[in-house]
């Protein structure tokens, strides 16, 4: 999932990558330990993607593992935020990376109609529809062929909070919108600000405005608005800045008021609520901000943090929002051979299994046990996923033009930027809205 601050400059990375990753020593996988076979040995693959810190430390256990396995190389590329940007650059100047895990399903459309994309092997493919739900291959599937392979999924509508902080305000978890604003107010009275709400960035505020829609507009609408059917002007997108302008809007809610919250990355977030000096009550994302949680902070996911599923809003169902990142090998990749190998081994419950092990991860993957995860909030989390996979929405920025829906600094991230410094022009944010949707869309 798009944790990350600032893009990296490929060539730079790379050039670290190449030290630090691929002479780097691996632990065999479980299911070829000892057996000597080293089909990929000399060949190298590049994976590109935009996890930095704990995640991309954890990704690159799996693609150890992966050496371990076949012997191949892998050279890691940190993308930043601008996935679409900077391998779209790449692709261009004719040096384009073998993989790129895609956490936007828009870019991945859009790529693939480019022909950019290579069609996925049919192991990979089998492995897919076997021990996958339907709707992933759905996700990975442009005009009638199969090209991405989600190997992390995202549980979007978690609101994560300190329970020691709930409990000094005399609140429970709320299953409502309106009692979630009231359980912040009484957890403000008690002296601690209610929400630290990542805004530097932009996607966070994505995720906010997608719960809230999903819940209160229905999956209809949400539907026809990640399709551009129906425009961000119409009365259920100004009911939704309504909503959450309520939230937004109250200085007594948000750690550090807007102008603090568009100061705040993701995980500096996460460490407002859960760090040695809290700042803040809670915090809304997905089911990842558990890595930061166990793995920068050093804190236990279920006893020193936990989470409710995001209220229903007026009356609406509770959502279920996802989002997920895709493997693809790019068309002119050096060695498709070696990156297709890689794809099938990240489709196999083995290789979901080590980032699964570390934390801060879910996999779409029936095939892995859920006793592989490391606690039972993360279990719990992966089976509703599962359970969810055929009902839920994906990221509706994620299906966007990454024009509109994710570019660092314009379209929905900026605007919804601007919403939070200034949450009472609703209009004038939902005509905003509209005019970079419709230029997006169009091109």
């Amino acid at each position: 999932m798009r944790i990350q601050r600032a893009a990296v400059a490929l060539t730079a990375t790379l050039a670290l990558a190449c030290t630090a990753t691929a002479c780097g020593g691996a632990k065999p996988a479980a299911d070829n330990a000892g057996s000597g076979s080293k089909p990929l040995s000399g060949q190298t693959v590049s994976v590109a993607a935009a996890w930095t810190g704990v995640e991309q430390k954890n990704f690159q256990q799996v693609l150890d593992a992966f050496t371990a396995k076949t012997g191949a190389k892998t050279v890691y590329i940190s993308t930043g935020d601008n996935v679409s940007t900077l391998v779209g650059s790449k692709i261009e100047g004719g040096d384009p990376p073998d993989v790129v895990m895609m956490p936007q399903l828009g870019v991945l459309q859009q790529f693939a109609r480019k022909g950019w994309l290579e069609p996925l092997a049919p192991a990979v493919a089998d492995r897919l529809n076997r021990d996958f739900a339907k709707i992933w291959a759905d996700y990975g599937t442009v005009d009638g062929k199969l090209y991405g392979l989600y190997f992390k999924a995202a549980h979007k509508s978690t609101v994560w909070y300190s329970p020691s902080a709930l409990d000094a305000a005399g609140v429970k978890p709320p299953t409502t919108f309106d009692q979630l604003l009231t359980a912040g107010r009484a957890v403000s009275d008690s002296g601690l600000p209610a929400f630290s709400v990542a805004g530097e960035s932009g996607w966070p505020l994505t995720d906010w405005f997608e719960n809230v829609y999903l819940s209160q507009a229905g999956p209809e609408n949400y539907d026809k608005l990640a399709k551009h059917q129906i425009p961000w002007t119409h009365p259920t997108v100004v009911n939704a800045l309504t909503a959450l302008g309520k939230l937004f809007g109250d200085q007594q809610l948000v750690a550090g008021g807007g102008k603090g919250a568009l100061q705040t990355d993701f995980p500096e977030s996460v460490q407002q609520v859960f760090g040695d000096k809290p700042k803040a009550a809670m915090v809304y994302e997905g089911d990842f901000v558990g890595a930061i949680v166990s793995g920068e902070l050093k804190k236990k996911v279920g006893q020193d943090a936990r989470f409710f599923p995001f209220p229903a809003v007026d009356g609406g169902k509770p959502p279920v929002v996802g989002g997920g990142d895709a493997a693809v090998v790019l068309k002119g990749a050096k060695h498709k051979d070696a990156a297709q190998q890689l794809l099938e081994f990240l489709a196999t419950p083995e290789a979901a299994g080590v980032w699964a092990k570390a934390g801060g991860f879910l996999s779409p993957n029936k095939a892995l046990k859920t006793d592989g995860y490391p606690d039972e909030t993360t279990r719990q989390t992966a089976e509703s996923l599962i359970a969810a996979a055929d009902t839920f929405r994906f990221d509706l920025s994620d299906q966007a033009p990454a024009a509109f829906g994710g570019t660092q600094g314009s379209g929905e991230w900026k605007i919804l930027q601007d919403f939070l410094a200034n949450p009472a022009d609703v209009n004038g944010t939902a005509q905003r809205l509209e005019a970079a949707a419709a230029a997006a869309y169009q091109g």
